[in-house]
Formats: C-alpha cells, structure tokens, sequence
C-alpha cells in the first residue's frame, strides 16, 4: 500500500545544475528514458530540499514532519501512452536526514531514501550545505549567495527561461525495491518562484567521479533557490524498462 498524497512546505530548495555530454549522460540513465538536450547539453544535477510540516493531507500541520534531502537527477523524456513525450527528471539516488523517509521510501512512498548527516548554515542572501551518506557513497557540499543574475555562460539565457525548464521537470521516476523498475513521484509547488545563486563552492561525488563521466564532460552551468513554497506530492504507477505505466 502507498501513501497517495502527501503535503507540506519547501522551507528551502536549491538546484545546482550541471551540462553534460549528453552520450556519456545517457549511459548512466535506463530506458526508456531519455537524455533531453539544451544546446545540445545533458542537464544534471542536485536537489538539496529542506521539507516541513510534512505530512498525510488530512493530518494537522502540528504533526508535520522537518527534514533535509538530497537528490542526484537528471532531466529526461520518456513516451507516453499515447505515442507522446513527457518531460521531468530520473532521479539516479536520494539522501535523507529522516530516519522515517529511509524507512518509508521504497516501501510506502515512491522513491528508495538512503540516510545521510547534512550540516547547513543559511542567511537571507547565502547558504552552505555539506552532506554526506552513512554508508560512504555520496558527498555534496555547495556554498553560494543570491544574486540578480545567472553567469554569462549558462545554457539558460536568464533566468525566466531556466525557471520554465525546471518548473516543467516536476515528475520524477527513481529505482524500485523491484528490479526494472521506476518508481513515480510528483511534485505539485502551490507557487513557484526562484532566485538565481552565485556558486563560490561546489562538489558532487557523482558528477565529479571521472569514472563515470570523463574530464571534460560535465561543467557546472547555474543554480537556483526557492523557498517557502506550499507543496504536495504525488504518487504514481511505476514505470518499466518496456515504458509500460508511463503517465
């Protein structure tokens, strides 16, 4: 049984965007999704999400839950049932600080959760977010400020455009427990606004493994901030490797 919707607020969202080749991109992505282009870039990156009041839509926000998360994401398409395309993300892995998102995720909410400590510290205008897995796998940490303007060499040529792209990537497939397949989760933000971010530092284990994408194919692009956003999410069917469940 899955929880079907879920509520809360984005105390603080940040997206840290990548381009990449898309050939060595779509290497690390599984059918039947594919790698969508900008420019004839792959677009990757993390999510690092502050979550609060979090909780079943019927239940008081007292008994909502806070947590910090991460995901590693790529923007894809996959073909719809009606012979279409959708747009939204593969999400490769998440991290959690929430004892209960590991424990639920895969389970009784879309999306396998592994656990991670996070050490955050955030002004009005500036962040710093470190993370790193318990079981060794994964490191981020990313220090920026809020600026009016994205970098002069971004895929994006401002920042309206790169709102719309990833206001469109609201879907995301992620492993199952089960073998082959995705599972499906929705984020519906009840407003949407973003902020561009100066990044004076930034590292991703996975992005940065230059076993898995050579030097050379992966620089960092843009990044964003969103916060204090109303929120729910939204379970859907799985997806397999065939595209069968597709929404």
């Amino acid at each position: 049984m899955r929880i079907p919707l879920v509520k809360g607020v984005i105390e603080r969202r940040v997206l840290v965007n990548y381009r990449v080749d898309p050939e060595v991109l779509q290497r690390h992505v599984p059918a039947p999704f594919t790698v969508q282009q900008v420019n004839g870039h792959g677009i990757a990156g993390v999510c690092l999400i502050r979550l609060a009041q979090v909780r079943p839509r019927l239940w008081p926000r007292a008994l909502g839950l806070r947590s910090e998360n991460a995901a590693h994401r790529v923007a894809v398409t996959w073909p719809t049932a009606d012979g279409g395309q959708r747009e939204g993300v593969y999400v490769n892995r998440r991290d959690t600080s929430s004892v209960l998102n590991a424990w639920l995720g895969g389970r009784f909410f879309p999306g396998r959760h592994h656990r991670a400590s996070f050490d955050v510290a955030e002004t009005p205008d500036s962040i710093a977010i470190a993370l790193r897995s318990a079981d060794g796998h994964t490191h981020i940490s990313v220090r920026g400020r809020i600026v009016e303007h994205l970098p002069s060499n971004s895929l994006f040529p401002d920042v309206e455009t790169a709102s719309s792209f990833f206001e469109r990537g609201a879907v995301g497939y992620s492993p199952s427990l089960r073998k082959d397949e995705y599972d499906c989760l929705e984020l519906r933000s009840l407003s949407w606004r973003v902020q561009p971010i100066a990044i004076d530092h930034v590292e991703s284990s996975w992005l940065e493994d230059q076993s898995l994408f050579p030097k050379g194919s992966v620089e960092f692009d843009s990044a964003l901030w969103m916060r204090n956003i109303e929120h729910e999410w939204h379970a859907h069917a799985s997806i397999d490797a065939s595209g069968r469940g597709a929404m």
